[in-house]
């Protein structure tokens, strides 16, 4: 039985496939779209079965082609960019084409394991997997939010099939070069101080002092195992935060993407204080763009992931960041 996962080239995707192969699974179908052919690098240490690319595999699923071959489908491929703004593009891309996967595994009685997001909440203060709490800023938040939706109404149905939504806070970690833009802050921190010896972050917004503004920051392995955890107990169903459980700043993040820095440089590491005064930290105008579009805060709810018997403590951003810090150096 073949395990698929869509997306495969990208950040998450590829961190699903190499977990999986270090759990001896290798007969896994890759689906990506490579016309960014860069993201081919992240699969090089992977081995797979095969690569098909996301429009010739949905169109040879509602063919039939797989019928009775799948045991899982990690549908981690979406368009992830927070500032698209072609709505028809990210509802086809994000919504439509999940839509089709969720129903070929309930009829086909696969395990449908899913990324879904923070941003489907919004400028919420709560971050509870609830309708209430849920509102989203922009086209991407609502296109994950909107199949989170649907997926409640087939829950509520009570398929025996396992369906299970993870909405993923701000990951980091290996294999995320590709993603230019919305590549992590540790990810650009680390670029950044490599090339000018110091980090920009965003000036004080939203009630927050420079750098302030806090987010839930969760690392990618941290992600991996959750995942790898609800196929092991495929009685599981819902939809989920997938964070660290703890809202911590974009100081905190440079603090330890610079002190990371510095240690492979045979330095001492230094507080947020002492950073700031040598210019190693530094702050930019929060960006017209951005306004009203921002989420300032974020912490995830872990309630209902904990209930549902994932007990594994969660990397903090000094812990994270500092194993990530050591994985750029390595792969530079």
């Amino acid at each position: 039985m073949y395990t698929i996962v869509t997306g495969a080239a990208g950040f998450i995707g590829a961190n699903l496939v190499k977990a999986l192969n270090e759990r001896g699974v290798s007969k896994i179908i890759a689906v990506d779209n490579l016309a960014k052919a860069e993201k081919f690098k992240n699969l090089v240490d992977c081995d797979i079965a095969d690569y098909i690319d996301k429009q010739d595999f949905i169109a040879r699923i509602q063919a039939g082609h797989f019928d009775g071959d799948v045991e899982a489908i990690f549908h981690e491929g979406a368009c992830s960019d927070t500032m698209e703004t072609d709505g028809r593009y990210m509802m086809e891309n994000n919504y439509r084409y999940s839509s089709i996967l969720l129903d070929w595994c309930l009829d086909q009685d696969v395990q449908f394991l899913y990324a879904s997001s923070a941003a489907t909440y919004g400028a919420s203060s709560v971050f509870k997997e609830e309708r209430q709490h849920e509102a989203p800023l922009n086209v991407y938040g609502y296109s994950k939010f909107l199949f989170d939706q649907i997926v409640r109404q087939r829950l509520a149905k009570a398929p025996s099939s396992q369906i299970v939504g993870f909405r993923y806070f701000n990951v980091y970690g290996p294999r995320e070069q590709h993603k230019g833009r919305m590549a992590s802050v540790a990810f650009h921190n680390f670029h950044q101080y490599r090339a000018e010896g110091k980090v920009k972050l965003f000036a004080g917004s939203h009630g927050y002092a420079d750098g302030g503004q806090m987010r839930d920051f969760v690392y990618v392995e941290d992600v991996a195992k959750v995942n790898l955890f609800f196929l092991d107990h495929p009685e599981q169903s819902g939809i989920f935060n997938l964070g660290s459980g703890r809202a911590q700043s974009f100081n905190d993040v440079a603090v330890a993407a610079v002190n990371g820095c510095r240690r492979h440089n045979g330095l001492e590491p230094q507080a947020l204080a002492e950073l700031q005064q040598s210019g190693q930290i530094e702050y930019i105008a929060f960006p017209e763009a951005l306004k009203g579009k921002y989420q300032a805060y974020t912490q995830a709810d872990l309630g209902a992931l904990r209930a549902a018997g994932y007990s594994a403590p969660m990397a903090t951003v000094e812990e994270g960041v500092s194993r990530y810090i050591d994985w750029l150096q390595a792969h530079a």
